[in-house]
């Protein structure tokens, strides 16, 4: 996303996916961890007010 955090305004049950489709006009890689509140998720997961959501893109090493 090319910042370390940012504030969203959604509305009352959005999911995670509602977040993400908020700050990118892509699809969710498959391959993305998630994150609320530093607990792994999934994309359906519904935020609540204050939450805060980690996406952490697939990584290679060697």
């Amino acid at each position: 996303m090319g910042k370390a955090d940012d504030s969203l305004e959604l509305a009352d049950g959005a999911s995670v996916k509602d977040a993400w489709a908020q700050v990118s006009s892509d699809d969710l890689p498959n391959n993305t961890l998630i994150a609320v509140n530093m607990e792994y998720t999934d994309i359906s997961h519904v935020l609540n007010e204050g939450d805060e959501v980690a996406f952490f893109p697939p990584v290679t090493g060697g």
